[in-house]
């Protein structure tokens, strides 16, 4: 083989060793189990597998799902706490300390806990003062058991941002502020990131005249449609990355300058609402998992990829009947929803 050609078999290789690990790193998946008819967790870890999905969100320790994922070998899970257990968290280390060792010790080294979650979308809310003393007694708890590679976090959702437009102007509302801002400084201090849940979808709902649905859905970034958002001298084709830029924005506000967004949740319903359509379902979630599959970050954090779970895995029929039953990529029998291209 000749230098030219060799040279060329070798760049092809690494563009498409890259294109690999990428797909099978940079988009994970939520995993609920709000159903009374879905399938058995091996089942439902075999069908991740062969979507080449190594990561995995579930919302409260269920050892069912952990041994399956543990079972299947090369998992990474981000495991959260209820947020019933948030107050005894918050006030015992020792009931920290229980937890780590009941539902994290028993499954490592087999599975990778990519991060503990105290609470989800708890800021803004009565319960918004446990969440910092829960991180800490979870993060002290990890590390007396000499496990220092899991982050603990926690996940907030969009309500905890007070400003949005344009994503510059990003900060946390009055109410968020007191909880959310120690929070931050924690976490950017020990270089552990905030998990955001980020839906243009209600975005949308709530001000349709206001946003396209275009914007909305991501397609200008897809090559459709022409709307954008200028500030300053960053341009914006799809709300995905305005409302995760807004959220970078109102971490920078509390010392966060150097804090990682992981977006925990996205997703767009199927069915249910008069925008929750199989084909706009379908156009966000290719465009958002394109972007992951890309590393391009944002226009704020360019370069820096945008970690991405997917919401969900199945349409789960135990949630308020609507449109919330129907965010699934998968029914429970599962035959997809619709196609989406993870890799």
């Amino acid at each position: 083989m000749s230098d030219f050609l060799l040279f060329v078999a070798l760049v092809s290789y690494f563009i498409s060793l890259n294109l690999e690990v990428g797909g099978a790193t940079s988009i994970g998946i939520n995993y609920g189990l709000l159903g009374d008819n879905l399938p058995p967790p091996e089942r439902c870890v075999s069908l991740l597998k062969s979507r080449n999905v190594n990561r995995v969100r579930i919302f409260d320790p269920n050892h069912d799902v952990l041994t399956a994922l543990a079972n299947a070998g090369g998992m990474e899970v981000v495991l959260g706490t209820l947020n019933a257990d948030l107050e005894q968290l918050a006030s015992s280390p020792s009931f920290a300390a229980q937890w780590v060792s009941a539902h994290v010790i028993p499954f490592r080294p087999r599975l990778k806990f990519r991060y503990i979650t105290a609470g989800n979308e708890v800021i803004p809310g009565p319960m918004a003062h446990l969440v910092l003393n829960a991180i800490k007694n979870l993060d002290s708890a990890l590390k007396s058991a000499q496990i220092t590679d899991v982050p603990v976090t926690t996940a907030i959702g969009m309500a905890s941002i007070g400003k949005s437009y344009p994503p510059s102007a990003g900060e946390f509302s009055d109410e968020s502020r007191p909880y959310a801002g120690p929070v931050v400084e924690f976490l950017a201090s020990n270089g552990y990131p905030l998990l955001a849940n980020v839906y243009p979808y209600f975005a949308y709902k709530g001000d349709p005249a206001n946003i396209a649905r275009e914007y909305a859905l991501g397609n200008s970034v897809a090559g459709g449609g022409g709307k954008r958002v200028v500030d300053g001298n960053l341009e914006y084709r799809g709300l995905f990355d305005a409302m995760v830029d807004a959220m970078y924005a109102a971490a920078e506000k509390v010392n966060g300058g150097g804090l990682k967004v992981v977006v925990s949740e996205t997703g767009w319903p199927s069915a249910g609402a008069e925008v929750a359509t199989v084909d706009n379902a379908r156009a966000y979630v290719n465009n958002v998992a394109a972007k992951a599959r890309a590393g391009a970050g944002t226009p704020r954090r360019q370069g820096s990829e945008v970690e991405t779970y997917l919401f969900a895995l199945f349409n789960e029929d135990l949630k308020p009947q609507g449109e919330e039953q129907n965010f699934g990529l998968y029914r429970p029998d599962l035959t997809e929803v619709y196609k989406v291209d993870l890799n």
